[in-house]
């Protein structure tokens, strides 16, 4: 049985864009790259072949990755959800930590499109596992790396 892998909208338009970019315009310029490397002979001690060969493995990886998760992808509106308050798989919830009062806004997502810089976090991590099913105003209690973490969860929207 394959699973589902959970995707926002965002996030699946996203990748799907990086799949088409790298099958159409990245594959085509390693094939390139690699005849032209070819082309200078010896190829045992031909660097930009081997670089070219390098590049063009990762490639094919990312693209049958892509290809596999968008193929079994389960891509969630949130905001065809009524807002209730809950926190959910796409919500964008806003804490306050109770001990330093320092509010933060994340955005539950899915794995493949996790950006902590961008205060993205995977549905499957510890923190948004501890998150998901409470509901605005609850109080969320989470053992971070640094110790325990008591969080109030101050909005909830569905954007």
């Amino acid at each position: 049985m394959t699973s589902l892998y959970p995707f926002t909208k965002k996030g699946h338009t996203r990748l799907s864009e990086e799949l088409k970019r790298l099958k159409t315009i990245d594959r085509p310029a390693v094939i390139d790259a690699i005849a032209e490397a070819r082309a200078h002979g010896d190829l045992k001690e031909n660097a930009e072949y081997h670089a070219a060969r390098e590049r063009q493995s990762f490639l094919e990886g990312r693209i049958q990755m892509l290809d596999g998760k968008l193929s079994n992808s389960q891509v969630i509106d949130v905001t065809q959800h009524s807002n209730k308050g809950k926190v959910i798989f796409g919500a964008t919830v806003t804490i306050v930590n109770e001990e330093t009062n320092e509010e933060t806004t994340y955005q539950i997502v899915g794995e493949e499109e996790a950006d902590l810089e961008n205060n993205k976090v995977s549905v499957k991590s510890p923190f948004a596992r501890a998150l998901v099913g409470k509901f605005k105003d609850d109080s969320v209690d989470f053992d971070a790396p640094d110790g325990m973490k008591s969080y109030e969860i101050i909005d909830v929207k569905y954007i």
